[in-house]
């Protein structure tokens, strides 16, 4: 399974807030040193910007998008005439898990063109931001949300990687996805039995303490919560196929009998099996 695919398997725990959003414009002598508490994503409107972390330059210019990791000082400079971006503060997080993304090559500039109309759509819905009309707050978000699946999706297919992080040596890295590669395989193929946690610690070669708080500290859930999620995703899926009753259902995913099934089903849809709708 591709890590990035905890964001598919994980949606309903994933949580996305923007905390500011608006344009600047700056004159030709420019220059910023910051760092931010959240991830910050530019749009370069005019002109251009350059970006130096940990003497590494970057060039970014209209049309671009530059994307900042939480923490990561940068000096910005506006080089020629001067420069004019749209900037979005946002927290991003998975579960308990606020930096998730740290855990992939995302923070650079990204070309527009890889992005064009997810870009367009946000510019859209951020005129209307401006205007404060009706819905705008809630449409931004959503487009923000777009504009990032896209960037993930480009990094996913090989077609983007970002560069930022790759010159903050003395970053604290976050908990490494990739190590627990071996037990979101071991899941995925073996939904259709009970899961014990002494299991997974196996394979990941942790004890089982240990285990558990490297799992909750690199995904932002627990091991119980991650499998529940997949096989209630798996459960919707082969409910709305229309090919299994709910006890082959209830089989299929290691329950013991279709009662167990049932009342797991009913606490996270709020509904029996039988009376799900799709």
């Amino acid at each position: 399974m591709d890590n990035l695919n905890i964001f598919n398997e994980l949606s309903e725990l994933v949580m996305l807030r923007i905390n500011a959003c608006s344009e600047i414009t700056h004159p030709s002598d420019w220059v910023e040193s910051k760092n931010h508490k959240d991830y910050d994503l530019w749009y370069v409107q005019e002109g251009q910007i350059e970006i130096r972390i940990h003497e590494k330059v970057h060039l970014a210019q209209e049309g671009d998008l530059i994307l900042f990791s939480p923490k990561v000082a940068y000096t910005a400079t506006s080089l020629g005439a001067g420069c004019r971006f749209i900037f979005t503060h946002f927290d991003f997080g998975l579960g308990d898990h606020h930096e998730i993304l740290d855990n992939f090559q995302l923070p650079g500039v990204i070309t527009g063109t890889l992005v064009q109309e997810e870009i367009r759509l946000f510019l859209n819905t951020y005129d209307q931001y401006k205007r404060n009309a009706p819905m705008s707050g809630f449409r931004l978000k959503g487009c923000l949300t777009i504009l990032l699946a896209k960037i993930m999706e480009r990094y996913g297919l090989g077609q983007y990687q970002g560069d930022f992080l790759q010159h903050t040596p003395n970053r604290k890295k976050t908990m490494n996805l990739q190590t627990l590669q071996p037990v979101f395989d071991f899941i995925q193929n073996n939904l259709h039995q009970p899961l014990r946690v002494r299991e997974l610690a196996t394979t990941a070669g942790m004890s089982e303490k240990y285990f558990i708080f490297y799992f909750k500290q690199a995904l932002g859930v627990t091991p119980g919560r991650y499998i529940y999620q997949l096989k209630m995703n798996r459960a919707r899926d082969l409910l709305q196929s229309k090919s299994y009753s709910v006890q082959q259902i209830a089989g299929m995913l290691g329950y013991p009998d279709p009662y167990s099934f049932s009342k797991a089903f009913k606490k996270y849809y709020k509904v029996p099996p039988s009376q799900f709708i799709w």
